[in-house]
This record gives C-alpha cells, structure tokens and sequence, in this order.
C-alpha cells in the first residue's frame, strides 16, 4: 500500500479550503483532514437537515461560510480573506435524477460555480494547486464494459454529466491560455471517482441510502435497474487518493485528470443489493426491471481504469467493492443501534483505514 506524507501539508502557509464541506463527501473529507492534523476551511450551502454534516453535529467545529458558489463578490471576499494554501473543489449538484427535474441550476452550479473558483483562485496569490472533484459519469459511454482511461473522450448524455464536462473544458482552458493564469502558477487537476458509498449518506435515488432507508421506515424499498453495473468504492479510499495528489502537487508535480477506483470488475446494483442484505437481513427490496423515470437516460455499465494513479502517485484502493458495502452497512447498523454516534463511526472507519496504511 501507499504511504501518506502529510508533514508538508500540515507545514503549509495557509487552510486547504473545501467547497461543498456540508456534502457527504465534503463532510468525509474535512473529518479526514483534521484526523491528518491539517487546517481546513468550508465553503458551502447550509446543510440539509438529514446530511452527515448535520448527523455528526458539524456546525462550528471548523472556520466555515455559508454561501452560494455561484455568487462571485461573496466567494471571493471569503476566500481572498482566508487566504487558503490548496482547494479541494467538491460544492456542485451531484444527483442524475435531479438534474432532470433542475437542467439550469445544475449547469450554473457546476459549470459557473467551478469557473468562478477558478478565476477567484488567480486573484488570491496564496492558492497553490486546485483539486477539482468531477466523475466517472463523463465519459464517452457505448455500454460496453470497457474501463475508461483518463485519456478517453469525453460527453454528457444528461444534465449531471453534461455539466461536469463544461466544467473539465474550463479547466482545460485554464490549462492551456496562460494569460488566464494572471503570472500566477496555480496548479489545477481534475479528479473523477466512481459511485463513493460509506456511512451517512441519506441523498435520493441512491442505491446504499434506499436500502438504509428500507430500514429506518420498515418498508420494503424499489430498487431500479439490477443489472447496472457501477465502479462502488468506500468513500475514504478517494479522499484518501485526493490527499495523496496534492502532497504530490505540492512537490511540484503537474496532472490534468486523475481516476480513483478500486481496478476490480464493476458489482452490479443486484449484487450491491445481495451483499448490503446479506450484512443486513432487516433491509427488504424488490427490483423494478422497468427504469422508473421515463425518458431518463442511465448508464448501464460503467468501468473506471485508475492504473494512472497507482503508477504516478502511488495510489491504490484500500478497500474492495465488497468490504467497502459491507463497511458501510456496519456503519449504519452501529449508528442505527446507538453503538456510536455518526461522528464516532466516521472516525472509526478513517483511523481503521489509516492504521491500515501504516502496516
């Protein structure tokens, strides 16, 4: 496995500010940092009232802003006073289904949310590098099970994944037209992880959250699509990748785009499903073969080649497909069972994961 250097990251002149901090991976990844013992600053939308954000009791415990990405004046005065060392971007509206039901918001949010951090990031002298979350979801997909590379083609066929393609081709741009940059060297990389699953995660039309949810209502829950196949990973293991990236940015090096996956066949929701149950008797579902939302158009197969990570940054997935299910149905069950409170068993499944790196 690969080993964390955070002494440099702890050294720096500087917060590493996250955007969307009140998100589930945004709430991951600022618990993450502060286990690693680095500042952290949050940027975000107030949270929802069934977010982890608000599950672990969140509110105060870092420097943080409520605001809308979208609004430039607001978020550059935020930043430009912080004064952040790196950026994990991660504020965006991460939900297919939604973006059917919110086209327009969706694209202002993704899109001009990420190009507003950009042009905000070559205004603030202090930002070094730039980790922009995006997806798996934006690759040129026939449905054929090969894995993609960071090097593939890339296209939206729905509002989400559309969006998140505009906003790669900014930071393209950004890459590409120095005279963007205003003399200042801010390194900028794109991340794009597979469907992240872990603990407190309650978002709609998820597979992991629908199941949970069968749980905590005592009814049976309809789950769409079994035979779809997706890159499952814990959400740790690309935070953790994130991490690892911009320690190697900060020593210089320069990337365009970066996969984070587990390098195993893709499960499909059925056997996502089978194992979460399996774990779980108390989950009950049915499937329903016919998609669910008319016109909505969903990937079935989707692969995700991270060998460029393991072979540049040393990277690798700590966990399996299946551990990472079976971890996040133990997180609910202890949480679920008042064994832990969810701030508790975050932190739990973070030291697990770190202990582990060390040996």
């Amino acid at each position: 496995m690969y080993e964390l250097n955070v002494a440099q990251l702890r050294r720096l002149n500087g917060p590493i500010l996250v955007t969307g901090h009140t998100g589930f991976k945004g709430t991951w990844l600022t618990l993450l940092l502060e286990v690693l013992g680095i500042e952290v600053v949050g940027l975000s939308l107030p949270p929802e009232k069934d977010s982890l954000y608000t599950q672990s009791n969140r509110s105060g415990n870092i420097v943080e802003e409520f605001l809308d990405i979208r609004d430039f004046e607001r978020t550059y005065k935020f930043v430009r006073t912080i004064k952040p060392s790196a950026i994990f971007h991660l504020a965006a509206k991460p939900l297919v289904i939604d973006s059917y039901l919110e086209p327009r918001e969706t694209f202002e949010v993704n899109v001009m949310g990420t190009v507003n951090l950009l042009d905000i990031a070559q205004r603030v002298d202090s930002v070094q590098a730039i980790v922009s979350a995006s997806t798996d979801k934006v690759y040129r997909n026939k449905n054929d099970g090969r894995k993609f590379s960071e090097t593939d083609p890339l296209e939206g066929k729905d509002p989400y994944s559309a969006s998140k393609v505009a906003a790669e081709a900014a930071l393209n741009a950004w890459h590409h037209f120095p005279a963007i940059q205003r003399d200042v060297n801010t390194n900028i990389v794109s991340v794009r992880a597979g469907n992240v699953i872990g603990g407190g995660d309650l978002s709609k039309n998820r597979l992991i959250p629908d199941l949970i949810r069968s749980v905590i209502n005592g009814q049976q829950t309809v789950i769409r699509n079994p035979t779809s196949t997706r890159p499952w990973q814990h959400v740790i293991d690309p935070l953790l990748g994130y991490v690892k990236l911009l320690e190697i940015m900060l020593s210089g090096a320069s990337f365009r785009a970066m996969n984070f996956s587990t390098g195993e066949a893709s499960l499909s929701v059925s056997e996502v499903a089978k194992i979460a149950s399996n774990n779980w008797p108390k989950i009950d579902y049915v499937f329903e073969n016919e998609i669910s939302y008319p016109g909505l158009t969903e990937s079935g197969s989707l692969e995700l080649n991270s060998d460029f990570a393991k072979t540049s940054i040393g990277w690798e997935a700590f966990w399996t497909q299946e551990q990472a299910v079976t971890t996040t149905i133990a997180w609910w069950k202890d949480v679920i069972n008042s064994k832990a409170t969810p701030g508790e068993a975050c932190l739990n499944d973070i030291n697990k994961v770190l202990e582990g790196l060390k040996s």
